[in-house]
């Protein structure tokens, strides 16, 4: 392996411990910040993350708050779980796993929620409040992969960026993110369906790979030295695998974040700054 390796674990420990002075600073004004989770049915991979959430509020000095409802919720009781934590002072932000069983549409609950307690960035207001410039909530993972980018000095002005993935969770805020002022790159967003996707990936000085596809970028598609931030997080046969191949890719780029330890502690790092944000905004600091 020659690339330099992306912790997610060390940059996101970086990013806990500052929200953990905010969250201190709110205590000595008698504030408490309360973190409020929702996770519908029993999938293996949300329980794992929902888990890692709750560990990282506590350390963080959060109120942790959990609400487990069956697959089989009925959606209104859904629609009146949010209603009453959005109504809730003791809880600052709410946090809606992603995604609902049985392919149930996750946005009319995104938008239900309170904007101001959207400790994902995803809700309609906080998203069209990015696409303005102006200061909101942002999505937790993009937020997570600029605080990433920081904390190892990968500059991304005047980067060409390539980031093959055109979800609302990840792929199109994150090109958002980095084309606004003081990131100051230039962005093309790819998909499956990107006509000659190895030739333009290869142009790409930063390549963040959020598709959803185990093993989409290989070798091939990255120029040599290049970054490689892999989103993906997908469970095969031989279990956990990210959208690229890692060993191989690892031996011409630049950098690169494994799965998992990469970019999946820098989502919980981000969802907590958009938490202790939200407890500041509602004191009104």
């Amino acid at each position: 392996m020659t690339a330099r390796l992306l912790s997610g674990k060390e940059a996101a420990a970086a990013v806990e411990a500052e929200v953990a002075e905010r969250v201190a600073a709110l205590a000595a004004q008698g504030k408490t910040v309360g973190l409020a989770t929702i996770l519908v049915g029993e999938e293996p991979a949300s329980q794992i993350y929902v888990r890692g959430k709750h560990r990282a509020a506590t350390r963080a000095g959060m109120r942790s708050f959990d609400h487990v409802l069956a697959a089989e919720t009925p959606p209104a009781d859904l629609e009146r779980l949010i209603d009453r934590l959005n109504a809730d002072p003791a809880v600052d932000a709410i946090l809606l796993q992603i995604p609902l069983p049985g392919g149930l549409d996750p946005l009319p609950f995104v938008e239900r929620l309170d904007p101001g307690k959207d400790a994902d960035g995803l809700h309609p207001v906080n998203l069209g409040r990015l696409l303005l410039g102006r200061p909101g909530l942002r999505p937790a993972t993009p937020a997570g992969i600029l605080r990433l980018l920081d904390h190892y000095a990968i500059d991304t002005r005047g980067a060409f960026v390539v980031v093959v993935g055109r979800s609302f969770l990840v792929g199109r805020p994150l090109a958002v993110l980095l084309s606004l002022k003081g990131r100051d790159a230039t962005v093309a967003v790819a998909h499956t369906a990107t006509a000659d996707l190895r030739g333009l990936t290869r142009q790409a000085d930063i390549l963040v790979a959020a598709a959803g596809r185990p093993g989409l970028i290989g070798p091939e598609h990255v120029r040599p030295g290049a970054v490689v931030i892999d989103v993906g997080i997908n469970r095969t046969a031989d279990g956990l695998a990210g959208d690229v191949d890692f060993a191989a890719v690892a031996e011409i780029a630049g950098a690169i974040t494994p799965v998992p330890g990469g970019v999946g502690p820098m989502t919980i790092a981000g969802l907590l700054e958009n938490t202790v944000a939200a407890a500041e905004a509602r004191a009104g600091q």
